[in-house]
């Protein structure tokens, strides 16, 4: 950028008079860049939160997730591009006029100080009447089940309540939008799972923008309204967690979500014409490996995004784990034995591991299932269920 443009333009990408009526964007990124030397870490990233909206980024580590929460928040310079917060240009704003509150994956509290003061710390700082700093973190300790704990020190809190002191912290400000960086990352699983629900919940009661990053399928799944799945400093897919489940627009998505993760197969999908001449199923047909109906997959119910391919092309399918059946398969589904090699019980669920085409292949069925390591099973999936993906692009066909 040329100049640091303050408040008072309107976002980019919507002309200057036509807004009226239009609902701006919480948060708005506008084709930003950042680099570290001569490294790129994220580059021409758009993203617009609405007002309410709880977005989670989601991807591996060194995806860009916390680089692009940590810009939003002000705390590191981009190279380029734009950061709008509450219809406001904040690009070059210092954090404390952003309006926004932070919780970070380390708990960050003032080990001599109580958890009231710890609360109240910023808004003293800032000169606030005692009044208003004393009905603020009377609100927020009863809205975060600390009243009880006002006067103790961090010492004396559980990894849980010290998190919880670390959101309230966030909350007394009374801002509008709040970054969440991994907080729960370092409690066991147990206060992960009980936090997760405070947090929804919270939510949920207060209505606020909320930008939370992870790299935990299950804290995405459950909290977010939209899902920002990112990988190499790009958002790859952005929507809402039923439809990057179902229909996840690459492969690497596909991978990322779901555990166990989606199982992959190389092979050829032919078009319609070419499985007819091969005396197999009517209708575009993926050919697994080896010949033979019983290592093709009919793909007449399959919903392809633009429109069956006339001829053969290298391709890849995918079936989720908890798609596949055990036992015959009804007609239109594909069907298949196989040996088993491993079974592991997970209580609710039994994920059972055995192969299709020589190539590795897990079933995640009912906890109840009796099934031991040497046996032969059938097992099938309906093909509308499964995702097939472009050899080349990775892209969903």
């Amino acid at each position: 950028m040329n100049e640091r443009q303050g408040a008072g333009h309107t976002p980019p990408g919507r002309p200057a008079g036509e807004t009226a009526g239009i609902a701006e964007p919480s948060v708005s990124v506008r084709e930003l860049d950042i680099a570290f030397g001569a490294h790129k870490v994220i580059s021409g990233l758009d993203l617009d939160v609405s007002p309410g909206e709880f977005i989670v980024l989601l991807g591996p580590s060194g995806c860009g997730k916390s680089t692009l929460l940590n810009a939003i928040a002000g705390l590191l310079d981009i190279s380029d591009g734009e950061i709008w917060i509450d219809g406001k240009n904040v690009t070059w704003a210092e954090p404390k006029d952003r309006g926004i509150g932070m919780v970070f994956q380390s708990y960050a509290l003032y080990p001599r100080m109580s958890v009231e003061k710890n609360l109240s710390f910023g808004l003293r700082i800032s000169k606030l009447p005692k009044a208003e700093i004393d009905g603020r973190v009377a609100r927020v300790a009863e809205l975060l089940q600390l009243d009880g704990l006002l006067k103790r020190r961090p010492s004396e809190l559980s990894g849980g309540q010290r998190q919880r002191v670390a959101i309230g912290r966030a909350l007394v400000r009374n801002v509008d939008v709040f970054l969440f960086d991994e907080p729960l990352s370092n409690l066991d699983a147990k206060l992960r799972n009980e936090l997760r629900v405070e947090i929804k919940k919270l939510h949920q009661r207060l209505g606020n923008t909320m930008i939370y990053v992870t790299h935990d399928q299950i804290e995405a799944m459950t909290l977010a309204d939209r899902i920002a799945v990112m990988r190499g400093g790009v958002i790859q897919q952005l929507g809402a967690p039923k439809e990057i489940y179902r229909k996840p627009v690459n492969r690497f998505v596909a991978s990322f979500i779901g555990s166990p993760s989606m199982n992959f197969f190389d092979g050829e999908l032919r078009g319609s014409a070419e499985a007819s001449a091969g005396r197999l199923p009517a209708g575009p047909v993926f050919q697994l490996g080896g010949s033979g109906a019983a290592s093709s997959v009919p793909l007449a119910r399959y919903d392809f995004i633009e429109r069956a391919p006339a001829q053969s092309r290298a391709a890849v399918f995918g079936i989720r784990p908890e798609h596949i059946a055990l036992g015959d398969q009804p007609d239109g589904h594909f069907s298949a034995e196989g040996k088993v090699d491993l079974v592991e019980a997970m209580g609710a669920d039994t994920i059972v591991w055995t192969s299709l085409a020589g190539v590795p292949l897990t079933i995640r069925t009912d906890g109840e299932t009796e099934i031991r390591p040497g046996e032969t099973i059938r097992f099938g999936f309906d093909p509308a269920s499964a995702c097939v993906f472009d050899a080349g692009s990775d892209l969903r066909l």
